[in-house]
């Protein structure tokens, strides 16, 4: 039986590690993408199975492109891409700085588009393969101090609208999450621990995302929304 790859981006910590957790017990070759080397290889001594660590700055196509291609040629052709990198920085509208804008469009939404080009050609010529692109409640509402982290996952959630049309035909599926906040490392430096003590857990929802990606017969999730019980 041949073994098969799933990547996925922000792989170091959080919802991307309890993805990466939970392939490998489930016997697939996990490929983990982020920017910093020795946090992959933190999430890496979870794994039960083989891996790979990549080193990547999503927002950067060049890099990207490399990437892949590396991947394809050392692990083969990949099955699943799970885009989950994300930043956010929040306040008041008006007092978000220059570069925390360009850093959050950069990142969330053309870091998603990026990879998803990367993976697309190869998907449609094989006629299989599953995207699945991570994208939270704040690409479904606004939210006070959020409003260029909506505006960037409104963004993903356009993009992920579109290509499940552009792909409807075909039996390469998208599929987008949309889930509430999670006790993970995103909000050090903005809340304190005991205040997201009742958020969800990213285990919880990484169970969630993986049985609705499950391919079933006559029917496709496209979409699944995930939100507190608080």
């Amino acid at each position: 039986m041949i073994k098969k790859n799933v990547v996925i981006t922000g792989a170091g910590s959080g919802l991307g590690a309890s993805l990466a957790k939970k392939y490998s017990g489930l016997g697939f070759h996990i490929c983990l993408l982020g920017r910093t080397r020795e946090r992959l290889q933190r999430t890496a001594e979870m794994l039960t199975d083989d891996y790979s660590i990549y080193e990547l700055d999503v927002s950067k196509k060049n890099e990207v492109t490399e990437v892949f291609q590396s991947i394809k040629a050392e692990v083969g052709p990949i099955d699943i891409l799970i885009n989950n990198a994300g930043i956010g920085v929040f306040d008041l509208a008006e007092n978000i700085k220059e570069d925390a804008v360009h850093q959050m469009i950069d990142i969330n939404l053309k870091g998603t588009i990026f990879c998803t080009q990367a993976v697309l050609p190869d998907m449609k010529n094989r006629n299989e393969g599953i995207i699945s692109n991570i994208v939270s409640t704040a690409g479904l509402e606004g939210k006070v101090t959020e409003s260029v982290y909506c505006a960037c996952k409104f963004g993903v959630r356009g993009f992920s609208d579109s290509l499940f049309l552009e792909l409807q035909d075909s039996q390469v599926k998208i599929y987008a999450a949309y889930m509430g906040g999670m006790k993970t490392e995103f909000w050090d430096g903005i809340y304190q621990k005991d205040e997201i003590k009742d958020l969800m857990d990213p285990d919880d929802i990484a169970d969630i995302i993986m049985d609705n990606m499950k391919p079933r017969k006559n029917l496709s999730v496209k979409e699944i929304v995930i939100k507190n019980k608080i």
